[in-house]
């Protein structure tokens, strides 16, 4: 009796489980579907696939140069994802390991920066960057300024202080100093944050929109999100099959990172860690 009543309970969470999924799937299996019809059967009632998704693919891949603002996007995802991981360790072994007047404060004024989305200092950046700088229409304009990470910051520094102490003072007695420290030691016990960090920064700079919107006016410089944009006709009529294509297309890298850093990614969120 209670056997039969367990296995119907998983079967019923099971079936939870699986409606669950579908209909958070259900866009994408959406957007998969119109990807492989004809212009004339996208705005249709039809719901099941067709055979127009190489034709659609390569129109946007040769007129609209989608490879060659994926290459754009991926450029930028790389040199942003690096050059976070690299100085948010370094802001958290300070946080951690260094004295310093006012560590507190900082590190407030660190946590106070999360809630400071891009698009409100978006007008004073874009002065800063464009007039002051001079870096309108380059790569470093859409790089630099999101090198600094409150979010890695703060991952780090509470990984680290999850370390023993005795590890740090140890290292010190033999002569080792704070970058060596940080390379020997801490990156080696730290790969399952950097990883999971790795896969938050790098679909964050792939979906960057507004900001290259805003600093990039040539299109050789331009990131994918935008180049899917200009694929809408705007009083026109847009092909939303070559649309929906070039948006199952542009996943992939995204989707690609996190399958390979899966289980970092897990682990680094976990409140527990196997070393």
């Amino acid at each position: 009796m209670l056997k039969g009543r367990h296995h119907q309970q998983v079967w019923i969470t099971h079936l939870i489980l699986n409606l669950a999924v579908l209909l958070i799937s259900a866009p994408l299996l959406f957007a998969l579907i119109k990807a492989t019809q004809v212009s004339s059967d996208v705005l249709s009632a039809r719901l099941w696939p067709g055979g127009a998704f190489v034709h659609n693919l390569s129109g946007i891949w040769r007129e609209a140069h989608l490879g060659h603002f994926m290459l754009n996007s991926l450029l930028v995802a790389v040199c942003v994802t690096l050059g976070k991981t690299v100085l948010s360790l370094l802001a958290a072994l300070a946080f951690v390991y260094f004295r310093f007047p006012l560590k507190g404060v900082a590190f407030t004024l660190v946590l106070l920066s999360l809630m400071l989305p891009t698009e409100v200092l978006i007008i004073a950046l874009f002065d800063f960057v464009s007039r002051d700088l001079k870096w309108a229409d380059t790569y470093a304009a859409i790089i630099v300024p999101f090198l600094a990470s409150a979010t890695g910051t703060f991952l780090f520094r509470q990984h680290f202080l999850n370390i023993p102490t005795s590890l740090a003072d140890a290292a010190r007695i033999d002569g080792c100093g704070p970058l060596l420290y940080l390379t020997r030691i801490l990156v080696p016990m730290s790969w399952n944050t950097i990883g999971a960090l790795g896969v938050i920064q790098f679909v964050y700079a792939w979906d960057q929109y507004i900001w290259p919107l805003v600093i990039l006016q040539q299109d050789d410089k331009q990131v994918v999100q935008v180049g899917l944009r200009r694929l809408i006709e705007v009083g026109g009529q847009t092909d939303w099959g070559a649309v929906m294509a070039g948006a199952i297309v542009t996943m992939l890298p995204p989707l690609v990172v996190f399958t390979a850093l899966q289980k970092q990614f897990s682990r680094g969120f976990a409140l527990t860690e196997d070393k």
